[in-house]
C-alpha cells in the first residue's frame, strides 16, 4: 500500500462514524438522485468500489449480486451492519481500488460513488474496474468534479488547498477522460449543480 493510500485509510477510519452525518445535507441537495441513478442501471454481479459505509445498498434491485470493497475497516464495518439491516447480502471485504483482489472479467456491471475524488491514483482505480468487467460490462461513476461555472470552480480550487493536503479531497478532478483514456464506450454522460457533480455510464468495449 503506498503512503498516499495508507494516509487515506487513515483519515476514513477517523472519520467513519460521523460520515452519514456530515454528508446527509449533500446527499440532500447537492447529491440527490444519484444513488437511485446508479441503483437503476446496476445489473448482474455487482462490484462496489470504496462502498464506504454502505449507502447505495438500498438501491439495488434483487437481481444483482453484490460485492464490496473498502479501504476503511471501520467503514466497512458500519457496511456490514447495514447490510444485515436491510437483509440485503452482500460480500463485504477490505481492500484497495488500485490493485482489486479480483480476476479478470468477474463482474457485470462496476460502481463507484464519490470516491474518485479522494482515491490518490484515480487513473489507476479506473483501470483495474475495466480489468474487472466482463466484456460487455457496465461501469457507473458519480462524483463532484469541477465545477463549469467559474466562481464556483474558483472556490473549489481554494477549498483544495485545505481539503488536499488534510484529507486528500480534491473538488476540480473530472473523471470522464479517465474513462475514455481507459478505452470505455460512453453511454450516459450527465451534468448537474452549476456542472459540478457527473454521472458516467460506460461500457466495456468487446475487443
Amino acid at each position: 500500500m503506498s503512503s498516499a493510500t495508507d494516509k487515506q485509510k487513515r483519515v476514513w477510519d477517523r472519520n467513519a462514524s460521523t460520515y452519514d452525518r456530515q454528508i446527509a445535507f449533500l446527499e440532500r441537495i447537492w447529491f440527490a438522485g444519484g444513488r437511485e441513478w446508479l441503483g437503476q442501471r446496476a445489473h448482474g454481479r455487482v462490484l462496489e468500489v470504496a462502498i464506504g459505509t454502505g449507502l447505495n445498498l438500498s438501491h439495488y434491485g434483487p437481481d444483482t449480486t453484490v460485492t464490496g470493497i473498502e479501504l476503511s475497516p471501520e467503514m466497512l464495518a458500519i457496511a456490514r451492519r447495514r447490510a444485515a439491516d436491510l437483509g440485503h447480502p452482500a460480500a463485504l471485504r477490505e481492500g484497495d481500488a488500485e490493485h482489486l483482489p479480483f480476476a479478470d472479467a468477474s463482474f457485470d456491471t462496476v460502481v463507484c460513488a464519490f470516491a474518485l475524488c479522494s482515491i490518490p491514483d484515480p487513473r489507476a482505480a479506473i483501470a483495474e474496474m475495466r480489468r474487472v468487467l466482463v466484456p460487455g460490462g457496465t461501469l457507473l461513476l458519480v462524483d463532484h468534479i469541477g465545477s463549469t461555472w467559474p466562481p464556483i470552480h474558483a472556490g473549489q480550487w481554494l477549498l483544495e488547498r485545505i481539503t488536499v493536503p488534510v484529507a486528500g479531497e480534491h473538488f476540480t478532478r473530472r473523471q470522464l477522460p479517465l474513462v475514455e483514456a481507459a478505452g470505455f464506450e460512453i453511454v450516459e454522460d450527465e451534468r448537474g449543480k452549476a456542472g459540478s457533480v457527473e454521472r458516467i455510464h460506460a461500457r466495456k468495449q468487446i475487443s
